[in-house]
């Protein structure tokens, strides 16, 4: 049974989030680590149930900050939050705390910090257990989330048995049992080989399939198109500079260069030099999506800083 199967938890969405309201608003918000370092800055944002969101940044853009003000872990330095009608600030100090999370799992992008107990299956059903639920209710889903990351024949492994794509795919299904309506992950498919970082995608895909609402911080663009139906880009000064359409997203290579997406590298062919972008997530190359037919144009927004204008450029020596 699903998380959009489960009555309770249905009942709990309802509840918190109305006919025509988004699970996520934030306005204004800000968030400075140790009172002088600004992870965000301003961001305005409303996320809707079901939608799958890419969030897109360079490292240090404020990205994993974000999915932990969205967890409620952290409370925003300033402006307003609610996350599933709650205020995030409440949740952050310990009110509702039990209940919010029982629809809103973040998967960190280390997933030993959520690999702590003897087995795989020990950590799945950790959460259902402090819960209180039945043993029946416990193995159920912990079956259901272990078939879902296609990890059931590792439920008996210690984690540090583990390759990394497997500690991933056991750290989602450790959220997975408590059936959330909202998933939160960040970097899921960082430091992965390619074989496993395309099956993780996969899963990812199944997850947003459910029904679930899917929130992704990646800067690894390759994998946007396939887990995302919006994209939002943070700059490196924590504030959002673009909202929309993936595909016109990954096709406008000036804001993939100045959000520090891409990078522009210096090619020299005899008495000619040239330069095109690179993908920063891995430096390989990266070349810009075909936007789709009647794809709507990416909102690129205001404020996005006086280096808003760096322009690719060919020069001939």
């Amino acid at each position: 049974m699903s998380g959009r199967d489960d009555p309770a938890a249905r009942a709990a969405a309802s509840q918190a989030v109305g006919p025509g309201e988004p699970v996520f608003r934030l306005r204004d918000v800000g968030y400075v680590y140790s009172g002088r370092q600004t992870a965000l800055d301003a961001v305005n944002l409303d996320i809707w149930p079901g939608e799958r969101v890419a969030l897109l940044g360079a490292n240090g853009s404020g990205k994993s900050t974000l999915l932990k003000l969205l967890d409620g872990i952290v409370a925003p330095s300033r402006g307003t939050m609610r996350a599933l009608g709650c205020d995030v600030a409440a949740v952050a100090a310990g009110q509702e705390a039990f209940t919010f999370h029982r629809q809103v799992g973040l998967v960190f992008q280390d997933p030993d910090i959520q690999l702590f107990s003897a087995t795989v299956l020990d950590d799945v059903a950790f959460g259902p257990l402090q819960l209180g639920l039945p043993e029946d209710e416990v193995r159920q889903r912990c079956d259901e989330a272990l078939a879902a990351m296609e990890i059931a024949h590792l439920a008996d492994r210690a984690p540090f048995e583990l390759s990394g794509g497997e500690k991933k795919r056991a750290a989602i299904a450790s959220v997975l049992s408590l059936r959330p309506e909202v998933v939160l992950l960040d970097e899921p498919t960082a430091s992965l080989d390619p074989r496993t970082k395309w099956v993780l995608v996969d899963l990812i895909q199944g997850l947003a399939a459910a029904g679930r609402t899917l929130v992704v911080a990646t800067h690894e663009l390759d994998i946007v198109p396939l887990i995302a139906d919006r994209a939002v880009v943070l700059s490196e000064q924590g504030r959002v500079v673009a909202d929309g359409d993936p595909a016109a997203i990954l096709a406008d290579t000036d804001l993939l260069i100045r959000a520090n997406l891409i990078h522009e590298h210096l090619h020299r062919h005899g008495p000619m030099k040239h330069s095109h972008p690179h993908d920063t997530a891995d430096d390989g190359h990266y070349h810009a999506a075909e936007p789709l037919d009647e794809a709507p144009p990416a909102k690129t927004v205001e404020g996005g800083g006086p280096d808003a204008t760096l322009v690719a450029q060919v020069e001939r020596g």
